[in-house]
């Protein structure tokens, strides 16, 4: 269906949705704690859990009609070769990244490179038979020094991003002044991939699995890539990008330190807590999405069940004290599981990305993995 023939449609969902921003903004902040109204702080606080739910009443209306329903039989096959597999024989070791195009571009005054290469991520056989692997051209955004070797950061970017306006929100000028490399892979189905297979994410569970699987392979590729003329390699994600570099950070056992910004766990399970905002119109994908048989096909992308390679000492999590997207509970329970270095923003899931601490936080964190492979050296 065309944006045009959707417009009456989304015209109306948009409006529904407006009217219930600030209740649910209250209510998230009443359900909070931390919570001062008639402060400066607070006004902040207010306005930074509405652009959360700004940003998920977007993506509700935006978002189109789903993929028709999976019955849970159909990810049983998945769900049975993943769960034996587990997640160190699920995923493949990449293969050697070839570039494939290379070029120089600018946005507002910053200059990258973009760089391309086709990847196939070699997904286990009962996501192939679905028509889910198979090469696809991977994209990535490169800030790079002329000399080196360099310490590098592999950024893995949030559900919605991709663009090349991420170089300036992640603030990579200010890590680039560092001394870093950074390479920012773009996600499928995300930025100049956005009209390119595979879709991803969507509410179909094993397009979702298999869309982490091939996003995972790629950040490696790159990973790998960058670390013939590199003094350390650093790993983070934001939001949906999070499970990607946890999981990466397990798989790519030279990685020298993980950072995890407003972290999720299970994308599947984010997306079901989400779709009750549709009313009960959504509630066959809600129940899919948190059944039994999904919770086990998504096991080989959980980042509760893997173990970085760097020590507690270089793991940093960022949570967002207020988040309405992530919530507070996956930042917890990555702390528990991996210890390592915590901060958290008083404010929402979106808002850190303009915070003013948050990047104090991130340098110093790179500046500390910058000391220790001098010392190492």
């Amino acid at each position: 269906m065309s944006w045009v023939t959707r417009a009456p449609d989304i015209a109306r969902d948009l409006s529904r949705e407006m009217t219930r921003v600030v209740p649910r903004t209250l209510a998230g902040l009443n359900e909070s704690t931390g919570w001062v109204p008639a402060s400066p702080r607070g006004v902040r606080q207010f306005g930074e859990v509405m652009l959360d739910e700004l940003v998920l009443s977007g993506f509700s209306v935006l978002g189109g009609r789903p993929a028709a329903l999976r019955p849970p039989s159909e990810c049983a096959a998945a769900a049975d070769e993943l769960s034996e597999l587990g997640i160190d024989r699920a995923h493949s070791d990449p293969a050697p990244l070839r570039v494939r195009s290379l070029r120089r571009q600018r946005v507002a005054g910053l200059t990258y490179e973009r760089m391309t290469f086709e990847h196939d991520p070699a997904l286990p056989k009962t996501l192939e038979a679905e028509g889910l692997g198979g090469p696809a051209r991977a994209v990535v955004h490169l800030c790079r020094h002329r000399d080196g070797p360099r310490p590098w950061l592999i950024w893995v970017h949030g559900a919605g991003q991709g663009g090349p306006e991420d170089l300036l929100l992640s603030r990579i000028g200010r890590i680039y002044g560092l001394g870093y490399n950074v390479a920012l892979p773009i996600q499928p189905g995300h930025g100049s991939r956005r009209r390119h297979w595979p879709r991803y994410p969507d509410m179909d569970p094993l397009g979702n699995v298999a869309g982490m699987m091939r996003a995972v392979s790629e950040v490696r590729a790159v990973v790998r890539w960058a670390q013939s003329n590199a003094t350390a390699v650093v790993v983070a994600g934001i939001s949906m990008g999070t499970p990607v570099a946890a999981l990466v950070s397990h798989l790519e056992r030279s990685v020298d330190a993980v950072a995890l910004y407003t972290p999720i766990l299970g994308l599947n399970a984010m997306i079901a807590r989400h779709l009750g905002r549709w009313g009960t119109s959504r509630n066959a994908y809600q129940e899919l999405l948190q059944s039994t048989v999904v919770s086990q096909l998504t096991s080989v992308i959980d980042p509760l069940s893997v173990d970085p390679a760097p020590p507690p000492r270089r793991r940093l999590i960022v949570g967002a004290w207020h988040d309405r997207m992530a919530m507070r509970e996956p930042t917890i329970a990555l702390q528990e599981r991996w210890g390592g270095q915590l901060y958290w923003y008083p404010g929402g899931h979106v808002g850190q990305v303009f915070s003013r601490s948050v990047p104090k936080v991130t340098e110093r964190f790179l500046r500390g993995v910058v000391d220790e492979a001098e010392v190492r050296g």
